[in-house]
């Protein structure tokens, strides 16, 4: 049993190095950039750049790596990674970062497509579902290692940027002396909005909000701990424990979304994290411990909400379009976070609690368009429903790793 995983531990170790190298440098710049003064407008930028250049490199990343090989792609793309990590250590510049943000999304996407196949091409019927609960356990806890480097480090000086380049330089030895075959060439990525919306509105449009949301929040998080006054470990600790708090409550979630119309759960999900986020406005907390509990509250509701949508989504969908439908969704999820920071940081001119104003409104907005919808059109039988299943909404995931996902029928796989 060992030797059947053994070619896949060896991509998770590199994987653990990427994303934790990501985990890293996301939260390190806008820190960083908040001690230098950069203005909340810039700051947001970047991660409206970041976003672009993910989705752009999800469109443009096949091409290259059918050009160059899996290999030498991912060499590639790791190592520009790191370069863009020094670089931003060594140019302070709040217009070079956004920039340089925007080169890092790209190479992130071509990356994470990359392992993502490999590990398609190494699974099996059989195990499928393991390799798939093993990455996205990989996912989470080597992102929230990356951030909570920043609590043992200063970021005021380059140390944090070096080791964020010597995490993405690691990344490239597993796969650099595997043995594995090479897998498949990766398939081009497609979007079709009319297609996505005819098959759930309420999907098409939960995806775009919840993106703008999202993005809001993993771009802005920290610069609104900062501005309130918590210790850069408490902010680390909130940024990681809002998405593992979404993530401990996808299943229970999940599971009612199994017995009942997904909307209602939906909708619910949406409007409790709207009130949340229109509490933490109006309460203004400073205290470490009571911002990290109520953004936890936020991210136990506000992260569950992706996994809702495409599960509905699916429950309309046949399964052979199980691959297309996600992928496009996970686009539009993508075109959301471009949004959302630019809203945040708007709002943000307020107060810093101006960044709940605007995860509020998406939110709002999200359960009044599903309550509507659900006046529109019948829910689907619970027998003929998919089961639920988890599925991160982080930024760090590629429609490539939608092949990964067990209910993929398998003539769909690589």
């Amino acid at each position: 049993m060992l030797a059947t995983y053994k070619p896949i531990l060896s991509l998770l170790r590199g994987t653990a190095f990427l994303l934790a190298a990501s985990g890293l440098h996301g939260l390190l710049l806008p820190l960083r950039g908040q001690e230098e003064g950069f203005s909340t407008a810039s700051l947001g930028l970047m991660g409206t750049a970041w976003a672009g250049g993910f989705v752009a490199g999800c469109y443009f990343a096949p091409r290259l790596v059918r050009r160059a090989g899996h290999v030498r792609a991912f060499g590639t793309f790791a190592a520009s990674a790191a370069i863009v990590a020094l670089l931003t250590g060594l140019w302070i510049d709040a217009l070079v970062w956004i920039v340089l943000r925007a080169f890092t999304g790209f190479v992130m996407a071509g990356a994470f497509m990359v392992i993502e196949s490999w590990l398609n091409e190494r699974a099996t019927n059989e195990n499928r579902g393991t390799v798939f609960g093993m990455y996205m356990m990989v996912t989470y806890a080597s992102i929230m290692a990356g951030q909570m480097m920043v609590a043992a480090g200063d970021v005021r000086n380059a140390s944090l940027f070096m080791v964020t380049g010597i995490l993405f330089c690691l990344s490239l030895i597993p796969t650099a002396v595997s043995t594995a075959a090479h897998p498949k060439p990766l398939q081009d990525v497609s979007l079709d909005l009319k297609g996505l919306y005819a098959n759930s509105p309420v999907s098409f449009v939960a995806c775009l909000l919840i993106g703008v949301a999202n993005g809001a929040w993993g771009t802005l998080g920290a610069v609104y701990g900062a501005r309130i006054g918590i210790s850069t470990a408490q902010i680390a600790l909130m940024m990681s424990l809002v998405v593992v708090a979404g993530a401990a409550m996808q299943m229970p979630m999940g599971r009612i979304s199994d017995k009942t119309d997904r909307r209602f759960v939906l909708a619910a999900a949406a409007f409790g994290s709207a009130l949340v986020g229109v509490a933490i406005y109006f309460i203004a907390p400073t205290n470490g411990l009571w911002v990290i509990a109520m953004t936890a509250a936020y991210g136990a509701l506000a992260y569950t909400l992706y996994s809702l949508a495409v599960a509905h989504a699916n429950d309309h969908a046949r399964p052979e379009d199980f691959v297309k439908l996600s992928g496009g969704l996970l686009l539009l999820y993508g075109f959301g976070t471009m949004i959302g920071p630019v809203v945040g940081a708007a709002l943000m001119g307020l107060s810093p609690e101006g960044l709940f104003l605007a995860t509020a409104l998406a939110h709002f907005a999200l359960a009044g368009y599903t309550l509507l919808r659900i006046s529109r059109r019948a829910p689907v039988p619970v027998e003929a429903r998919e089961a639920f299943k988890t599925l991160p909404s982080e930024r760090g995931v590629t429609p490539e790793a939608l092949r990964l996902d067990p209910r993929t029928p398998a003539e769909q796989e690589g």
